[in-house]
């Protein structure tokens, strides 16, 4: 592209992010998949006036995740912040798995690792059924509607990444309530900054307990790499913090619209529920992953090098937005990708992101997904909305997609 041609793009770039249709509540924002459909990489205009690249097809988002010269370090001049409330925090957040590169990153994945091996998460597969059979229980004796968000959505995850940190279930709402701090997708400057600054002290509480009193968890992992002098006991809590609200808070999100994308698509419900191969089962999780993308503001990185991709080049120091919705509805990967098809190989799909910084918790989000949605559309197989599907709340104004609640009868 030609320097003029460059500036013409930059100074005509859409605002992002933007609105989804109101028809179609699980589809990406229609102006996305119109863009992809012409170049799988766009400038746009953000929050703060800047003009990152927004990445919507499949396989530059996949190629960009895995190149070394794309950066996460949020410090970084031209890193495109979320939000105001991102922005103003940067300095004061100790470095993280989430917010470093190369060897540093190296190191901090290195202590998440142990809990959330292939192993330790099939180790954990009979809790996560017996909290989900729990839940569901619970639904049955009770009056309808019920909330599926309130009671069983938010509990499963909640109760299972507790258990997994060493963090008391006693404490959840105290934790749900500040994990939302800065989550908001306009949060500004002040948002929620006392909120957001409890959690962290509650979890530097946490790791000295666990440091004078270590059990089988991964808080008291950390802990023991702070006694070793590895981490300081703020890296600590700023891992738990995020361990956190990553292991309930998306999950959660993910089960609610999940359980709502499932009662549209009944004959895709009815597949997944009469089904009892696990290939099957994992397979329509991956599917739902690539249906719902719920992570709706984008993975935000910053080119370090200049980069050469897809008949254009990404100089560095600009920032780069990798949407994860439209590049999981390019149908150059997916061929018809606005229909939810379980029985389709949905195994490249990047709900989890991907390369050295896809999700660190996938597999245990995959082992709660799979058990609650078989296990839901099995026990209650004549479950259906309470109210028509324009009246659900869905979470337009977060970081993370999803619905606030979800009323269903039987």
């Amino acid at each position: 592209m030609t320097d003029t041609l460059a500036d013409q793009a930059v100074s005509a770039a859409p605002e992002y992010p933007m609105e989804r249709e109101a028809g179609c509540p699980f589809a990406p924002p229609r102006q996305m998949l119109e863009m992809n459909e012409s170049k799988p990489l766009s400038r746009v205009r953000i929050w703060n006036g800047t003009t990152p690249w927004l990445i919507t097809g499949h396989e530059v988002a996949r190629t960009l995740f895995a190149d070394p010269r794309v950066s996460v370090d949020d410090r970084r001049d031209g890193f495109p912040h979320w939000n105001e409330h991102m922005l103003a925090t940067v300095d004061k957040r100790p470095r993280s798995v989430f917010t470093s590169d190369a060897e540093e990153h190296t190191r901090f994945r290195r202590m998440l690792s142990k809990p959330f091996t292939f192993r330790r998460v099939e180790g954990l597969r009979p809790v996560i059924q017996e909290v989900t059979d729990e839940c569901i229980d619970e639904i049955l004796a009770g009056p309808a509607p019920a909330d599926m968000v309130a009671k069983l959505a938010l509990p499963v995850p909640t109760r299972v990444i507790s258990d997994m940190l060493g963090v008391p279930y006693a404490d959840h709402e105290f934790f749900q309530e500040h994990a939302n701090a800065g989550l908001a997708r306009f949060a500004a400057a002040d948002a929620m900054q006392k909120g957001a600054m409890s959690l962290h002290q509650y979890l530097i509480n946490l790791v000295e307990q666990k440091q004078q009193n270590p059990a089988e968890d991964a808080v008291s992992d950390l802990a023991e790499r702070v006694t070793a002098g590895e981490i300081s006991v703020k890296e600590a809590a700023q891992l738990g913090t995020g361990l956190l609200i990553a292991g309930h808070e998306t999950t959660a999100n993910m089960i609610g619209i999940g359980i709502c994308a499932l009662l549209e698509n009944p004959e895709q419900a009815a597949l997944l529920r009469d089904s009892e191969d696990p290939k099957f089962i994992a397979n329509a999780v991956e599917e739902l992953m690539r249906y719902l993308s719920i992570i709706q503001n984008g993975q935000r990185r910053v080119a370090i090098e200049d980069i050469e991709i897809a008949g254009e080049t990404i100089r560095a120091g600009e920032g780069i937005i990798i949407d994860l919705a439209p590049a999981n509805w390019d149908a150059a990967a997916y061929p018809e990708p606005d229909k939810l098809d379980l029985t389709r190989d949905a195994g490249q799909q990047l709900g989890f992101g991907y390369g050295r910084h896809q999700c660190v918790g996938q597999q245990l989000a995959r082992a709660e997904l799979q058990i609650v949605f078989h296990t839901l559309l099995r026990r209650i197989p004549t479950m259906k909305l309470a109210i028509p599907i324009d009246e659900v709340p869905f979470k337009h104004d977060r970081l993370a997609y999803g619905v606030y609640e979800l009323p269903v009868t039987w």
